[in-house]
């Protein structure tokens, strides 16, 4: 088997899915040489010591330390350092292949040519993985002040409680934003937390930065009309994007692809009091990203069907109209990210190979 074919094999076992696709190959080939490829294919997603690397590929310790701290300086696999021991792993395609290489900011021909790519990539194969199944790797985080006063709001339902849980926050480029370019709505927004914040800082992916600073963030974004996404489970999030409709792949996972269940709503729902609303149009024109508000008879109506709980109409209605109220049904979150991923491979059919991946 070709060696690029093994690795996207590899790759595609992640519950982020990296299924087969001529845009994928010319990805693959963009950002690892043949001589990377040689010793990437024998990484998973759990990182492994230079040393072992270096015996399973058949090279030197210099020799592979040389490769892998190429990959590292692209972005396109993760390391980290333990008691004096260099680590490197895998990283999936989302969040990690396709984001990392944007996160300086892009404006080279490469970055033009691999944009491209993923844009086509995303339409003929990738956005049906990554979104098609029932359980969503992403999920919808409200604007907190509009949820302010409801009787029940868990932890993992507040984006300042998710800051507030992290040791270590770094701010980065916004990949979507940067790749896609059809809006010009803030950038340096996403939100990275531990472990993969360090390695992304370390790298000069992004900064470093205070809670105070990511609160701040979550404040300037919700203002624009970005959503709060972050990982589907309850446990802890291990980031917070700002998400767009027009550019960002989880909303475009509806707003585009169509996917029933290409994230989780919030467990909220925008309801509108007709007495009080005047017909503006703002919620409908300005600050709803899935279009899920109408204007009928001048006053402005939810389609329950398309409202995701973000919030961003009902913080900015110069009438107070309108309120998020608990849905009757309320999202199923999985505990952990394991349980998540194990369900998310469960439906995909991919659990007994991502786990061969691993065992490797």
């Amino acid at each position: 088997m070709e060696k690029y074919e093994q690795l996207q094999r590899i790759l595609d076992s992640h519950p982020s899915g990296a299924p087969e696709s001529k845009a994928f190959d010319k990805i693959l080939k963009l950002l690892f040489t043949p001589d990377e490829t040689d010793i990437a294919i024998h990484m998973n997603f759990s990182p492994k010591p230079a040393d072992e690397l270096a015996r399973l590929a058949g090279l030197t310790l210099e020799e592979a330390m040389q490769k892998l701290e190429a990959m590292a300086d692209k972005v396109i696999i993760f390391s980290h350092e333990k008691d004096g021991a260099k680590f490197y792993g895998l990283v999936p395609t989302i969040p990690g292949l396709f984001e990392f290489p944007f996160m300086q900011g892009g404006g080279t021909p490469m970055h033009e040519k691999l944009g491209k790519l993923w844009e086509q990539y995303h339409a003929d194969a990738l956005g049906e993985a990554f979104a098609g199944n029932p359980t969503p790797l992403m999920r919808v985080v409200p604007v907190e002040s509009t949820i302010k006063g409801q009787t029940t709001v868990h932890t993992y339902e507040e984006a300042s409680k998710l800051v507030e849980q992290q040791d270590y926050i770094a701010v980065t480029k916004c990949a979507c934003r940067v790749s896609v370019g059809a809006c010009d709505k803030p950038r340096e927004v996403c939100l990275v937390f531990g472990t993969p914040a360090r390695f992304l800082v370390s790298r000069d992916r992004a900064r470093k930065i205070s809670r105070q600073e990511a609160l701040e963030i979550l404040r300037l974004s919700e203002e624009a009309g970005l959503v709060h996404t972050t990982n589907n489970s309850v446990d802890k999030a291990n980031l917070i994007c700002n998400c767009c409709p027009c550019c960002c792949t989880v909303l475009r996972g509806k707003t585009q692809l169509n996917h029933p269940h290409a994230f989780v709503t919030s467990s909220y729902i925008a309801v509108i009091r007709p007495n009080d609303c005047t017909g503006c149009g703002i919620c409908a024109d300005e600050r709803c990203p899935m279009q899920a508000i109408e204007i009928e008879d001048d006053c402005a109506a939810v389609i329950p069907e398309k409202c995701i709980g973000c919030g961003l109409c009902v913080s900015t209605c110069p009438t107070q109209a309108i309120e998020l109220v608990a849905r009757d049904e309320k999202p199923d979150i999985p505990a952990t990210t394991k349980e998540m991923a194990v369900k998310i491979l469960g439906e995909k059919g991919k659990l007994e190979k991502f786990m061969e991946v691993m065992q490797r």
